[in-house]
């Protein structure tokens, strides 16, 4: 029921990537190897998951080619091309990291901090999310060991807002302990613009970073700036939900084959008829609808509390 497969589950430890190299030794030749990596597609899983729309428009590409590549790209996916049992599921989620928020109170009622693992895709917004960036991204970077909070690992960070400081990090990675200059090394940082393409652009291109096994975050702050920006009022709603479900699906699945944590902030936005049905009713909500709520396994609502304080809100967890 399976279908064949090369590579058994048992044998993927560290991911679900498989190098694009391999399908040379199905009769996959090198040029064509050479074109798909000129398209950023590093690894069979992200092969698998291009549609074949994308691939016909790589110079060289007919239709049986695309299906040459799909089907050998199927003989070597981890997988299989079928069912896994429940206790196969189990076993790859044992390769979950396990990262700190920077808070002992936050830590415990998120069931062991946020985790590298399919599918963990976080949500934060609110005027008190920043902060909690920084301070996870530090710890994903810590040199400490894994039971201490970090991830031994590296962070990709897409900037939307351009509130991205290197300062900051180094303040926070020497309470920490660790060596601010390393951290900041240890950091890949891009500046979006628009939302023409460009974060899923970025999203494409990490794939020949993430294929080297280094990196357990990524961090996106925040998701919904560029698309409010560019795309306004009901006239073109459905042109931005689209987009944005593009660059979520794109995101989602580099958290699932390359084992790292997506961990995104987002804008609120007010409404005025929360209230209308029951009085006191928070009137902000987050902005991107539906569509990011469904794409996140956990979302927090932060914001400030008395003095230095900071309240965190759990509003949708499967833990």
């Amino acid at each position: 029921m399976r279908g064949e497969s090369v590579c058994e589950v048992g044998d993927v430890e560290d991911g679900l990537s498989v190098d694009i190299e391999q399908i040379q030794a199905l009769g996959i030749g090198a040029a064509d190897i050479t074109k798909l990596k000129a398209a950023n597609i590093y690894t069979v899983q992200e092969l698998l998951g291009t549609h074949s729309k994308r691939l016909l428009k790589i110079k060289g590409f007919s239709e049986m080619k695309v299906e040459k590549l799909k089907e050998a790209g199927k003989k070597l996916q981890p997988l299989g091309s079928g069912f896994i049992t429940a206790s196969e599921l189990g076993h790859l989620r044992k390769r979950c990291y396990r990262i700190s928020t920077g808070s002992k109170q936050l830590d415990a009622c998120l069931n062991g901090v946020w985790k590298d693992t399919a599918s963990a895709y976080h949500g934060c917004y609110g005027p008190a999310s920043q902060g909690l960036f920084i301070n996870t991204n530090t710890r994903a970077i810590s040199d400490a060991q894994q039971e201490m909070g970090g991830a031994e690992g590296k962070v990709a960070y897409i900037d939307t807002e351009g509130t991205f400081r290197p300062e900051r990090i180094a303040e926070i990675a020497e309470r920490f302990g660790v060596d601010p200059d390393q951290a900041c090394e240890n950091i890949v940082y891009a500046r979006a613009q628009n939302s023409e393409a460009r974060p899923v652009y970025f999203l494409q291109t990490l794939t020949a970073n993430f294929s080297t096994n280094e990196y357990r975050l990524l961090i996106i702050d925040s998701v919904m700036a560029l698309f409010r920006t560019d795309y306004i009022g009901r006239g073109e709603l459905s042109d931005r939900q689209a987009l944005l479900n593009q660059f979520l699906r794109k995101a989602t699945s580099l958290a699932e084959e390359f084992n790292i944590a997506v961990l995104m902030t987002n804008q609120v936005m007010s409404d005025p008829g929360a209230s209308a049905l029951f009085a006191g009713a928070d009137g902000r909500k987050p902005a991107g609808g539906h569509i990011l709520a469904h794409a996140s396994t956990t979302r927090l609502l932060l914001r400030k509390g008395r003095g230095e304080e900071r309240v965190a809100k759990i509003v949708d967890s499967p833990g």
